[in-house]
């Protein structure tokens, strides 16, 4: 029978948030979900500065859709 439970390791143990109902020694199989919040790459702001860009006449009406104006 397998049965998942939700839990987060913290300084090398695992706290889960509820009991599973077993009685007797079972075998468990950890999968880790989520990077260290710590170890994640930081993001820097305007590091797409020049690299977006649009046409100077975005707002401008489109010529095919001049019939329903």
């Amino acid at each position: 029978m397998l049965k998942a439970v939700k839990g987060t390791y913290e300084n090398g143990r695992v706290f889960l948030e509820e009991s599973p109902d077993f009685v007797d020694k079972v075998n468990v199989i950890v999968t880790f979900l989520e990077v260290i919040p710590s170890q994640k790459k930081k993001r820097v702001a305007g590091s797409l500065k020049g690299k977006i860009w649009y046409a100077d006449d975005f707002d401008a009406p489109l010529e095919d859709l001049k019939d329903y104006m």
